[in-house]
């Protein structure tokens, strides 16, 4: 399956299942070639990743995860390559999950003041990542807050990099599926549900291909409308504002921390997710025990939406919306939350 995005202008191809390696090996033109690749993905798939490898390239070998985004590991990368006396016409290839995209991405977008930059990915949640041209790091205070809109040449998605995850990567990868059938209607949102009710359809990869060229596809018809973040696009952030602040505080898979995020925001749009909450434990989603609400509120208001003393939400009512929301009614949410998924304070 391939599409080509539909912008004014450096459009690109996305191409998803057994024809993406081959397409990305006929790849030519650049005067370097520089891969940064997931350790752990070379270790487990090193055949298929040798025979795209040009030669004389640059190979950058990296720990995945979100202790890969820091400015430090960017320097020292950055120095490296610049090292090897590249030109502008050399072109950044990333292969690994989203962290790793994102890394390779802010690194092609400031080394020489852009060079180009080719998606890999090879988990299930860089399907979103790796469209849409967000890069970024970490920061003390907290997460992507430093980065830039770097589009990619091209992705290519073989989904056979998927079959060596663990469970709870394609859990993690999985919510932003999930995230995507919800954006584009409740019926689709049910038909994902049919598609994939359990764990053992997901670790199973069930119909993984058409549900990843799926939310490409809405990812895309949001970003094709709002490139660059100032209105619809904040709808791709649906919960990840709670998510983001669960992630940060305890340390647990983007994705899972995700999931916990839309069930806050179905309780902040007035209803009772108790259908998401049964899927969600069929999907054995692990649940956190919660800390003091005062350690997200403090999180959620550093989140790059917010115009105001207020955090601002994205909602399902039942279209996208944007809402904000004070003190107060975040931590009603919060104690509704916790009663539903029958968890105490860590405290």
């Amino acid at each position: 399956m391939q599409l080509m995005t539909t912008y004014a202008d450096n459009n690109y191809p996305i191409i998803v299942g057994d024809e993406a390696l081959s397409s990305l090996a006929a790849v030519s033109g650049y005067s370097h070639y520089i891969y940064i690749i997931d350790r752990a993905v070379m270790r487990h798939h090193r055949a298929m990743i040798d025979s795209l490898i040009h030669k004389h390239a640059l190979v950058y070998e990296v720990d995945g995860g979100e202790a890969l985004k820091t400015l430090t590991k960017y320097a020292a990368a950055i120095e490296d390559i610049l090292a090897a006396g590249i030109t502008r016409r050399a072109v950044v290839i990333a292969i690994g999950g989203g962290s790793v995209g994102d890394f390779a991405g802010f690194v092609a977008a400031t080394l020489l003041r852009g060079v180009d930059f080719i998606q890999v990915p090879t988990t299930i949640l860089a399907h979103d990542s790796s469209v849409g041209g967000k890069t970024g790091l970490n920061s003390a205070a907290g997460k992507n807050l430093i980065g830039a809109f770097k589009r990619p040449a091209g992705v290519y998605y073989d989904l056979t990099f998927l079959t060596s995850l663990p469970y709870d990567e394609k859990l993690s990868g999985f919510a932003e599926v999930i995230k995507h059938a919800m954006l584009e209607s409740e019926e689709r949102r049910r038909e994902l549900q049919r598609d994939i009710p359990s764990w053992n359809e997901l670790a199973a990869l069930n119909r993984m291909d058409y549900w990843v060229m799926s939310g490409i596809r809405q990812k895309l018809a949001i970003v094709l409308a709002d490139e660059l973040e100032h209105g619809a696009r904040r709808y791709l952030n649906l919960g990840h504002t709670f998510g983001h602040a669960v992630e940060f505080r305890h340390k647990i898979p983007h994705g899972h921390a995700v999931m916990i995020g839309l069930l806050y925001m179905e309780i902040l749009s007035g209803r009772t997710p108790h259908h998401l909450i049964d899927w969600f434990r069929a999907l054995q989603l692990p649940i956190p025990r919660f800390a003091d609400f005062q350690d997200y509120y403090e999180l959620m208001k550093k989140d790059k939406k917010n115009n105001d003393e207020n955090v601002q939400f994205v909602l399902l009512n039942p279209q996208p919306c944007m809402h904000s929301f004070g003190e107060d009614e975040l931590k009603e949410a919060f104690t509704q939350l916790q009663s539903l998924l029958g968890v105490e304070d860590e405290y």
